[in-house]
């Protein structure tokens, strides 16, 4: 797809009825990571109303107990779902217990978490810096399974450009314990090197939450480029996608991640990417560097339009996502 026919495409979203029909797939509020923005949860939850999505997955703007009351109000009104997004907790264990107890006064059975904010291959610079965070991330989560045991509040922690198909696998089978499972990210790992199929079928028996996007790549040469695309515009089979999280996992939800920005620099081919990934086989690299001059495609990007041009096809991707997600995922 070209850029000119891609923006054309999200441009036509916009003529699509202003009351769609209720899809139950979710958004999450990292759809609007780029340009929106939202700062009230309140808000997000209403503009998802209104393009009949399913739920929402999103940070808490307050823990004021009558916000929380007006929040699940209004969610239960509409019959969406809410899942809320929580820090794992660094040291205070009361921060995090007060969260969980937000996410279940507003109707949440679940959180989701991630252990890093950023990209592994632009975070550490050592492998000594990664082994810290490891560390550092298990200590997180060994305080944080008493608290959920206690709440009965399931928490899903995600595959966030940070731990391998193995290396999450592994942490995962570590803990046995029921309120403790995974958020699968379709498109993350494979900045990671990962298969992204591989990852959803290995992951799916773990999954608590989703987050739901297809993907597109292309060269550059310092590596290759990823970005996300509105649902069906994208390499992945989003069909064996969904069917294989709902057939392990009947009662994870599907939730769209549909980041709107440009693409992201994967530099697989510098020296600074390896270095938190000692036993990371050459194979890898040839299968997923022959992946992107397989599927490589035009990718979209936001530089050099006006800010109401980024506002628009940010929510306009969201739109398309969601109608594909009804008519065709049976969503």
């Amino acid at each position: 797809m070209t850029r000119r026919t891609f923006f054309a495409t999200a441009a036509a979203a916009s003529t699509l009825a202003a009351t769609p029909p209720r899809c139950r797939m979710g958004v999450a509020s990292t759809c609007y990571l780029t340009v929106w923005r939202p700062k009230d949860s309140y808000a997000f939850l209403e503009h998802c109303d209104a393009l009949g999505a399913g739920g929402v997955q999103t940070p808490l703007s307050s823990l004021d107990p009558d916000y929380l009351k007006r929040f699940r109000a209004r969610a239960e009104k509409s019959g969406l779902y809410v899942e809320v997004m929580v820090p794992l907790p660094k040291g205070d264990i009361g921060g995090f217990e007060k969260s969980i107890q937000a996410a279940k006064a507003v109707g949440a059975d679940r959180v989701r978490a991630g252990a890093l904010s950023g990209r592994r291959y632009e975070t550490f610079s050592s492998l000594e810096e990664w082994k810290a965070f490891v560390s550092e991330s298990k200590a997180a989560i060994e305080r944080a399974v008493p608290v959920l045991e206690r709440n009965r509040v399931r928490m899903a922690l995600e595959n966030h450009k940070d731990w391998t198909l193995e290396e999450q696998l592994a942490l995962l089978k570590s803990y046995n314990s029921e309120y403790l499972g995974a958020l699968i990210d379709t498109g993350n790992n494979i900045s990671l090197l990962d298969d992204p199929m591989q990852v959803i079928r290995e992951l799916a028996p773990f999954a608590v939450a989703t987050h739901v996007k297809d993907m597109a790549v292309n060269e550059y040469p310092e590596g290759f480029l990823l970005s996300e695309m509105p649902l069906g515009d994208g390499m992945l089979d989003m069909r064996a996608v969904v069917d294989l999280i709902r057939q392990a996992r009947p009662d994870a939800r599907i939730t769209l991640e549909m980041i709107t920005r440009d693409p992201l620099k994967i530099p697989v081919l510098t020296e600074k990417y390896w270095v938190t990934f000692p036993d990371k086989k050459a194979s890898r690299l040839a299968a997923t560097l022959a992946m992107v001059r397989k599927q490589k495609m035009d990718l979209p990007g936001i530089t050099g339009l006006s800010k109401a041009m980024q506002l628009r096809l940010e929510d306009d991707n969201v739109k398309r996502s969601l109608h594909f997600g009804r008519t065709r995922l049976g969503l």
